[in-house]
């Protein structure tokens, strides 16, 4: 066959498929149950602004950043099952072939739950097939040492929990005991496990530095989380989560004073807004791999 009719023949195969083949953006947000106290957890317009990119003449690249409730275990209905659902809604309402998904702190748990276990819900596969890329902002990937405080802490202790959730099973969960054992048994992607089935790639907060960034974000919650960073018990930290939890799982795209703007940390807060040029960055990563 000639090459003229090679490509001839693979406009004709590919056409109709490239002609509604669709690109998406999902953003997975971290503990809590936004949809309860309405507060749509992504601050500043950070969805808007990560997906301000053009597929057709005014039409814009599609996102959902769905509210689940994730004060719960990882695997529950309510949990991953909401998240699953939305992604499924997404996919077949806007013919999406090609998934980026942006996660935040525990959202990464949750990711991970799906690309670890494809036989546990049959939509799983459909949804693993079209991700092309996972960016997680400061995954907990072996938990945090306030979820150990929140639950089994002292009362001063306890009252920090609030980093990481009230007592609930999301916290539970992300105590660095129940996220070995999570690991070692049911999720992808830290050492001695296999590989997960797509890229996950993490941006690490290292740091808190209130008094220099605190026109980024809420002040006093970076105030408070420079203060826990007193308990976490490892100097890099970005106020709830260590550096080593944040880098087990996945591959380490970057930490944040390699790329933020004039060099800035990204503390836990602040790594779900715009600051600092994180919009950007992944708003090009975005354009990259999906366009």
């Amino acid at each position: 066959m000639s090459q003229f009719k090679t490509v001839i023949l693979a406009l004709f195969v590919l056409g109709p498929w490239m002609a509604f083949a669709n690109p998406g953006v999902v953003f997975v947000h971290g503990t809590g149950n936004p949809k309860a106290d309405n507060d749509e957890y992504w601050y500043d317009d950070f969805v808007a602004k990560v997906t301000q990119i053009e597929v057709t003449k005014g039409g814009y690249i599609s996102s959902i950043a769905p509210l689940c409730n994730f004060d719960n275990y990882m695997w529950k209905q309510d949990a991953v099952g909401c998240v699953t659902s939305a992604m499924m809604a997404f996919i077949e309402s806007e013919n999406i072939t090609r998934l980026y998904v942006i996660t935040h702190s525990n959202g990464g748990n949750v990711l991970r739950w799906i690309l670890s276990n494809p036989t546990y819900d049959s939509r799983y596969p459909k949804i693993i097939r079209r991700i092309k890329n996972v960016t997680a902002i400061a995954p907990s990937s072996l938990g945090t040492k306030l979820a150990d405080d929140a639950i089994d802490g002292n009362f001063f202790k306890k009252a920090i929990g609030w980093a990481v959730g009230n007592r609930n099973n999301a916290t539970r969960m992300q105590r660095r005991g129940s996220m070995q054992y999570l690991n070692r048994e049911w999720l992808y992607g830290t050492s001695g496990r296999p590989k997960l089935p797509v890229p996950f790639r993490v941006i690490v907060g290292t740091n808190v530095s209130a008094t220099s960034t605190w026109y980024c974000g809420d002040s006093w919650t970076d105030i408070a989380l420079e203060g826990a960073q007193y308990f976490i018990e490892e100097s890099c930290s970005d106020g709830v989560l260590s550096c080593s939890s944040q880098k087990a799982a996945g591959e380490l795209w970057f930490e944040d004073t390699e790329r933020a703007d004039w060099n800035y940390h990204l503390s836990h807060d602040q790594s779900r807004r715009g600051c600092f040029g994180l919009d950007k960055i992944l708003r090009d990563d975005v354009r990259k791999v999906l366009l």
